[in-house]
């Protein structure tokens, strides 16, 4: 974990200088934007060098949101999004973003640290080889990887724990509540929407196989065939 460099984008410069301070005492490194602009440009010049994002809604320039969604577009690095609010729609627009967790403020810095280290763990597995198979789904639980027709897939973190959940219980329609519970947790304040959201970018992902394999039970939820 040691030496694992965070983005933190804030326009309050206080909780980038909280972070900072945390993170660094738990052996990260931290690279600070104050506005989603010089976040995005710090982020394409170095981003090979960063590991996750810490990202507030409400920035000059680029709000929160959209620097997620350019974050996405080259990256699948984990990004917690920090918000002054908790109202649905924030929480909505986030995970349709593409962030993986939400942090509302004020919050505790030392358990954000726990949180990203958590999601650190979860996402660096090693890289697992390409299947020798040559159809169908591979996932990797324990590098956090999968594959189709040995080609890797570039799923989110979530996505990829809601591919697993439902890899696990093939042939079993699971409702969006158990999803979102199994997945986001019990204590999530969004609704079921944001299941919907991921798995449209899951079947997208996919490509014909999610097609074939990821059904819509209509009235009930989803349900994964082999």
């Amino acid at each position: 974990m040691n030496n694992k460099k965070i983005l933190i984008a804030d326009d309050e410069e206080r909780i980038v200088q909280l972070l900072t301070d945390f993170l660094t005492a738990a052996g990260f490194k931290t690279v600070a934007a104050f506005d989603g602009k010089q976040a995005f440009d710090i982020f394409t010049t170095q981003k090979d060098d960063i590991s996750l994002a810490v990202i507030d809604i409400m920035m000059p320039e680029i709000d929160g949101w959209e620097l997620t969604r350019r974050i996405r577009q080259n990256s699948d690095i984990p990004i917690i999004m920090l918000s002054a609010r908790a109202e649905e729609f924030d929480l909505l627009e986030g995970f349709d973003s593409g962030i993986d967790e939400y942090v509302t403020k004020p919050f505790s810095p030392a358990v954000l640290v726990k949180r990203i280290e958590a999601l650190l763990k979860r996402s660096s597995g090693a890289k697992a080889p390409v299947s020798s198979e040559k159809s169908g789904l591979l996932i990797n639980n324990d590098a956090f990887t999968a594959f189709i027709d040995g080609k890797p897939l570039e799923l989110t973190l979530k996505e990829f724990e809601l591919l697993s959940y439902l890899k696990e219980n093939s042939g079993r329609v699971l409702t969006r509540e158990q999803l979102l519970n199994a997945i986001w947790g019990y204590d999530y304040m969004g609704d079921t929407r944001t299941v919907d959201s991921h798995i449209a970018r899951l079947r997208t992902k996919l490509g014909d196989y999610g097609v074939s394999h990821l059904k819509t039970i209509y009235g009930m939820g989803y349900k994964f065939e082999n």
